[in-house]
């Protein structure tokens, strides 16, 4: 057989492989549930190394071959970070001492993931698919915004401690809208009747209440997550948010930084694409913080069970906290 003819077959074989899994996917159908809806109930993780915003040395490559994303994987800092906490410790090493950075979490507590995000097959770089570039738009009053948050934050009381710290809701937008996977406990579970859809955020234990059908709940209100309507349109859950609380505009988690002011509107939608992967994507709007609307997607995969997540920040760690910003004081004068 000459090379052309080879060719000709390896070709041919490669697509019949594609319309082989596109076929598959058409016939894909989702589960239903008692009454008559897509049954998106279970334990989801979002655990991944794909961060909200793409690295900007990536400019616009958004999916790479999966020979690139072994070689990101590898790369990674997260699991370069996991393979030194998995090494035995030194037991003849001294206590730390100030500005030491080592004497954090080890790799036992932390579950950031290990893999890029796969979405309907394609290996992802960012979860931000539009803009092209991967980065969230800012406006130069979102810049001020921050600088602002900076400017107020402190150790005068509570009140000027991250929400996360205070164990009101958990760190960087973990509990959402937008749902965006953290350090670790990057597990959801989510119930469902004909009314609702409940969705429990592993950490902090936040409870997402989307009523389905109805109207916003009156301006007075601005709850923890805001306020959740959700609405079915064929195969996918679509869920509008609005009235973010005030206290909860900037999230922030080692690997991104979101800035949502309480009149930004976040669009969700979940849709179950394969029997071990829910889609979960979202739209956010605000014409004061973002130059224009900004999109991303996340897939979700089958989790293991939840567990408690016991947040004693704010029994323990923050009056330890606040005592040791007066401990300074008083060591500064």
């Amino acid at each position: 057989m000459d090379a052309m003819k080879k060719k000709i077959l390896a070709v041919g074989a490669v697509f019949l492989l594609a319309a082989g899994l596109a076929e598959a996917q058409e016939q894909w159908q989702a589960p239903r549930n008692e009454y008559g809806a897509p049954d998106l109930q279970g334990v989801w993780t979002s655990a991944s190394i794909t961060t909200l915003e793409r690295d900007p040395a990536l400019g616009e490559k958004l999916v790479v071959s999966a020979e690139e994303a072994r070689q990101l994987e590898n790369s990674a800092a997260f699991n370069q970070l996991t393979e030194l906490d998995n090494a035995p410790s030194d037991p003849d090493r001294p206590p730390p001492s100030d500005g030491d950075t080592d004497a954090g979490y080890n790799a036992f507590w932390i579950d950031p993931g290990t893999r890029l995000a796969r979405v309907m097959g394609e290996f992802r770089t960012s979860f931000i698919v539009d803009p092209p570039d991967g980065q969230i738009p800012y406006t130069e009053a979102a810049g001020l915004a921050f600088m602002e948050y900076g400017r107020r934050s402190g150790y005068d009381g509570p009140e000027q401690r991250p929400l996360g710290e205070r164990c009101m809701v958990g760190f960087g937008s973990t509990g959402g809208p937008p749902m965006l996977p953290v350090l670790y406990n990057n597990t959801y579970q989510i119930v469902q009747n004909e009314n609702y859809v409940m969705i429990l955020v592993e950490m902090n234990h936040d409870a997402r209440i989307i009523r389905l059908g109805g109207e916003p709940l009156e301006d007075v209100f601005t709850p923890w997550l805001g306020d959740s309507v959700g609405r079915w349109e064929g195969d996918t859950l679509i869920v509008d948010t609005i009235k973010f609380h005030p206290q909860q505009s900037f999230r922030f988690a080692i690997k991104h930084s979101l800035y949502l002011p309480p009149s930004a509107t976040v669009t969700e939608r979940f849709t179950r694409v394969a029997a071990d992967e829910l889609l979960y994507e979202f739209t956010v709007e605000d014409e004061t913080a973002y130059s224009r609307p900004w999109s991303a997607e996340i897939p979700l995969r089958p989790g293991d069970r939840l567990y408690e997540y016991a947040c004693h920040e704010g029994n323990y760690a923050l009056p330890g906290i606040l005592a040791g910003a007066r401990q300074q004081e008083v060591d500064s004068n």
